[in-house]
């Protein structure tokens, strides 16, 4: 099964996200971060990569 760019960078924004919320993580600039991750993972998967 060929997994695309865009199904790795949104499955790391779900695991990160939610470790994130369990273990009460975060960092200076977190959601800046996620929120270019999760558009960056959107326009890809809509693109096909």
């Amino acid at each position: 099964m060929k997994r695309s760019i865009g199904s790795l960078l949104l499955a790391t924004w779900l695991i990160v996200t939610g470790l994130a919320h369990i273990l009460h993580f975060s960092f200076s600039g977190m959601g800046t971060v996620m929120s270019v991750v999760a558009i960056a993972a959107g326009i890809l998967i809509v693109l096909g990569l």
